[in-house]
């Protein structure tokens, strides 16, 4: 972005508010200008509209009368007229995601530095928290999105603040305020260092989370129970597997993680929570008397289970499921990501290194620790 400033002759700050502008313009003038094209055939299509269906409980959701309309069986949403929207995501929808989370992390980038803050590992350890808490604040939709539910505590339209991706959204702006807040209890001389306060604010909001959530899986409330048995097979297992990787590449390949340390293994360890938590929900629910298994939303999950269940034979899928393929995929994902990140990236420039590898650890501790407390709290 320095050379394409330069060459313009504008600061990169700048730039990038004026890229962003365009975008803005460009989306919101082609919705005006052609609706049916460019808000219902695609905006609305590939992003609003698999959270309105999710967040209304609904198999699908179709504009085909340029009006939202809710549909409750996969029949009517076979007939229904375009543009239909599923709940979940579509590799469009993850491709749009991609780009927008890398504009984002610019401007967060450009934010970070006006804060004089980001450049430490200290940053991307008390962050952490608040990644637990994004995936279980979306368990606090998931338990209250049965149909027809009269005491739910989020209802129809807040609870689009809480569902994938608007819950990236949300979370960001909570942990944004906290960050700012924290920075300026340090500049005031209130604390010692902005950290501490950020950290124990993480801690705060998840304690608040969880303890709801605890308290729906031993009441039975929002027909919740507890699995405590899930939340430990996977934990142990995400450790196991994640301790067993990282000794291996000490071991045999030290260069992978030479740049990024100990934060290469939180990452590795992220992402088999993620990994971990799908074999589990999928595969093993009812071998731990746990409920039935669940059902893989996005498109990757339901690309590899499909792949491993074309692939091998009945007898073999019998004993290992068909999930356990994507543990491996979360895996070798991470460990590629870590080693992309050598020494040189956090010399050129430590605080985007930084904030990239919060993301990374975000969107596979995330989604996991969400996989992981649906499956402790069946709902």
């Amino acid at each position: 972005m320095a050379t394409v400033s330069e060459r313009v002759g504008l600061d990169p700050e700048r730039l990038w508010g004026i890229g962003v502008t365009a975008i803005l313009v460009a989306l919101v003038g082609g919705s005006l200008a052609f609706p049916r094209v460019v808000y219902d055939g695609f905006i609305w299509k590939y992003f609003w509209g698999p959270v309105q269906a999710d967040a209304n409980s609904a198999v699908c959701a179709t504009r085909a009368t340029g009006v939202t309309e809710y549909l409750g069986s996969s029949s009517a949403c076979a007939a229904a007229a375009q543009p239909v929207a599923y709940p979940g995501y579509t590799l469009v929808s993850e491709v749009g995601y991609m780009v927008t989370l890398v504009i984002a992390l610019t401007g967060v980038v450009f934010l970070l530095r006006r804060l004089d803050i980001g450049e430490k590992p200290r940053f991307f350890y008390a962050l952490i928290p608040f990644m637990f808490f994004g995936g279980a604040f979306r368990v606090v939709e998931d338990a209250n999105d049965a149909p027809g539910m009269v005491d739910a505590l989020i209802t129809y339209p807040l609870n689009t603040l809480v569902i994938s991706p608007v819950i990236y959204v949300t979370v960001f702006a909570i942990t944004l305020v906290a960050v700012v807040g924290s920075v300026f209890a340090e500049r005031a001389g209130i604390v010692d260092e902005y950290v501490k306060p950020l950290f124990g604010a993480g801690v705060a909001i998840l304690a608040v989370t969880l303890g709801y959530l605890l308290f729906l899986g031993l009441t039975g409330a929002q027909g919740a129970t507890f699995y405590p048995q899930v939340l430990v097979v996977i934990l142990v297992g995400a450790t196991v597997v994640a301790g067993v990787t990282w000794y291996l590449l000490e071991r045999f390949a030290p260069e992978v993680n030479a740049g990024t340390g100990l934060i290469g293994l939180v990452i590795i360890w992220g992402h088999a929570v993620d990994g971990v938590a799908n074999v589990v929900g999928l595969d093993w629910m009812t071998a731990l008397g746990a409920g039935n298994n669940l059902i893989p939303k996005h498109p990757v999950n339901q690309a590899v289970v499909d792949f491993t269940a074309s692939t091998l034979p009945e007898s073999i899928l019998a004993i290992t499921g068909d999930a356990w393929p994507f543990l491996l995929v979360k895996i070798v994902a991470a460990t590629a990501v870590v080693w992309v990140f050598d020494e040189q990236i956090f010399e050129d420039s430590p605080r985007y290194a930084i904030l990239l590898l919060i993301a990374v650890l975000a969107v596979g501790l995330g989604p996991g620790t969400r996989d992981m407390l649906r499956a402790t709290f069946g709902v």
